[in-house]
C-alpha cells in the first residue's frame, strides 16, 4: 500500500481513441496489483472491475507485463538542488539497474531550470546508464521547479507501443512556486503524466541550504510528491523528514512493484468532448488491490493505431 502523509488533505499514451459515431472505445493502460500477503496473486479480467466516472466498463483483458518487462522504458531523474549527500546512494541506484531485466531501457537525467538534463538517453546497455549517474549538484533551488521539468520530458517523449515510467528522486520542493495548495506546476505534470500514461514513482531526498531543513517546504515537498505518485498510480517513497540510510529497500520494493504489472484493456465510453475522466480499478479477491492512475484522459476526436 502506498505511503499516506500526515500531512496530506486528503503509459504510453491511449491506445485507441473514441472516434466520432463509436459508442465505446477500446482502451489499454499499465496497473500494478498488490498483495497484502506480499505474494503474486493471481487475477484475471474477470476478477477486476473498472469504473469510469462511477460506471462500471467491461474489461477485456488483464495480462501480465511478464518477468522480462521487454521494452519497459524508464527515466531515472535526479534533482540536481537535493543534497550532495546523496553521493551514498548512488551504488544502490547502480545495483538497481544492473538488475534489471535486459529488454529494459533506461535513461538518466538530472532536473535544472524547469527542464532535463540528460547524461544517457533510453538505452538497453545498463552498463552506460549506470555510468551516467553521478552526484547531484546540491545547487539550491536549481531545478526551479521539478514539475515542469517532468512535465518537459514526458512532453518531448517519443510515443511508444511499450510502458514508461519514470523514477524520480527529489525533496519535491518546488522553488517557484513556493508552498501551498494549488501548485500549478505540479497540476502540469500530472496532466502531463496521464495524458500520455505515463508512471511516476518518487524517492523523497532532503534539498541542499536553507530549504534542506524548512519544515514548510519538506512537508508541501513531500505532499506534492504524494499527489503526483498517487495520481498516476505509481509508488512514494518516503521516512518522515529524515534522508533514508539506504535506497535499497525502496528499490526492492520498486522492483516487486514491476513484477506485479499488467496490461489492463477495457472498453472506455467516450465523453462528449476531449476531458479527464474520474478512474477507479479494483478487485474483490480478499487481500489484493489494484493500483492505476486515478484519471483517464479520452479524446472523442482523436483516432490512434493501437499499440501494445
Amino acid at each position: 500500500m502506498k505511503a499516506i502523509l500526515c500531512a496530506l488533505v486528503g503509459i504510453a499514451p491511449v491506445f485507441a481513441q473514441p472516434v466520432p459515431g463509436n459508442s465505446a472505445s477500446p482502451t489499454r493502460l499499465v496497473v500494478t496489483v498488490e498483495s497484502k500477503a506480499g505474494t503474486q496473486a493471481h487475477v484475471g479480467p474477470a476478477d477486476v472491475m473498472v469504473y469510469q466516472s462511477d460506471h462500471r466498463v467491461p474489461v477485456t483483458g488483464f495480462d501480465s507485463l511478464g518477468p522480462d518487462r521487454a521494452g519497459l522504458q524508464l527515466w531515472v531523474l535526479i534533482d540536481d538542488g537535493d543534497a550532495m549527500t546523496l553521493g551514498s546512494q548512488i551504488g544502490d541506484l547502480r545495483n538497481f539497474i544492473a538488475y534489471q531485466p535486459p529488454g529494459e531501457q533506461i535513461g538518466i537525467g538530472y532536473l535544472q531550470n524547469g527542464s532535463v538534463r540528460v547524461t544517457q538517453d533510453l538505452t538497453a546497455d545498463h552498463q552506460a546508464a549506470q555510468n551516467a549517474i553521478r552526484l547531484p549538484l546540491g545547487i539550491p533551488g536549481i531545478s526551479a521547479s521539478p514539475y515542469l521539468a517532468v512535465a518537459s520530458l514526458i512532453k518531448k517523449w517519443p510515443a511508444t507501443d511499450h510502458p514508461r515510467e519514470i523514477l524520480l528522486v527529489s525533496s519535491g520542493i518546488d522553488p517557484d512556486f513556493g508552498a501551498g495548495p494549488g501548485n500549478v506546476y505540479l497540476d502540469q505534470a500530472e496532466d502531463a503524466a496521464l495524458r500520455a500514461r505515463v508512471i511516476v514513482h518518487a524517492i523523497w531526498f532532503g534539498s541542499a541550504g536553507h530549504a534542506g531543513h524548512s519544515f514548510a517546504l519538506i512537508n508541501w515537498g513531500q505532499i506534492y510528491l504524494s499527489e503526483l505518485t498517487e495520481d498516476t498510480g505509481g509508488e512514494f517513497f518516503w521516512e518522515q523528514m529524515v534522508n533514508p540510510v539506504s535506497f535499497a529497500p525502496y528499490l526492492k520494493r520498486l522492483d516487486q512493484e514491476f513484477s506485479g504489472q499488467y496490461w489492463l484493456t477495457f472498453t472506455a465510453k467516450p465523453p462528449a468532448k476531449a476531458s479527464f475522466e474520474k478512474l477507479r480499478i479494483g478487485t474483490e479477491i480478499p487481500g489484493v488491490s489494484i493500483v492505476g492512475p486515478s484519471r483517464l484522459w479520452l479524446d472523442p476526436i482523436a483516432s490512434r493505431r493501437p499499440t501494445g
